[in-house]
């Protein structure tokens, strides 16, 4: 898949599914149940023990899902996380040689940044979106006002996105969003709890179907 159809899918959906976890066990039949609720992008993070392994078995067994590698702080991980089948990669923080190695390799990449000088580097040094991180402390009414401003750069805000505010931020502007523990619980993900967290995705969806909808 090329890069603007990674981008038009990740734009459509709306909702990156991000997975934390102590353990990669459990991992595939996450992503499944995410996809029986409708969201099939899905990060996983380098602080997931045996990341990379996961990483090109989930993308072999499941193609047709859009697996990012996510915590990537050197281009010698992003590198090493496309060649396991990342489409996107994201940093927690600007990252510039990071940034520079995805647009070698023709991959979307998603940057950590938080104040406006840091999202209009992450813009100018070639992100294709900047990641509004830690986002839950001013909420939607900062994407907002930022976004006023600097109306050219994409913007997924991640970190206390969840189905009751996920509209909010939309509406305020950005990309899409990404999701971690208000979507992929730990303790649904520990007890393989896969209905909730189906559940937990069709609230996502329906969010979102909604911002559509008033449109």
């Amino acid at each position: 898949m090329k890069k603007d159809a990674i981008l038009s899918k990740i734009r459509a959906e709306k909702v990156i599914a991000l997975i934390r976890a102590d353990s990669p066990d459990g991992l595939l039949d996450c992503a499944r149940a995410l996809a029986a609720g409708g969201l099939t992008s899905i990060e996983l993070t380098m602080t997931t023990p045996g990341a990379i392994r996961m990483l090109e078995k989930a993308t072999a067994e499941l193609p047709d899902f859009l697996f990012g590698l996510g915590t990537v702080l050197d281009a010698e991980t992003a590198r090493i996380g496309i060649l396991a089948g990342a489409k996107f990669i994201v940093t927690p923080a600007l990252r510039p040689e990071v940034i520079t190695l995805c647009q070698r390799y023709s991959v979307p990449v998603f940057a950590g940044a938080f104040t406006p000088t840091e999202i209009i580097a992450a813009w100018e040094a070639g992100a294709d979106a900047a990641k509004i991180f830690p986002a839950e402390f001013f909420g939607p009414g900062y994407i907002k006002s930022v976004k006023a401003p600097l109306p050219q750069v994409e913007m997924v805000p991640t970190g206390g996105v969840n189905e009751n505010n996920v509209g909010d931020f939309l509406r305020a502007g950005a990309f899409a969003t990404a999701a971690g523990s208000s979507l992929v619980d730990a303790k649904a993900f520990k007890e393989k709890n896969w209905a909730a967290i189906t559940a937990k995705a069709r609230a996502f969806v329906a969010a979102v179907a909604a911002v559509g909808a008033a449109k």
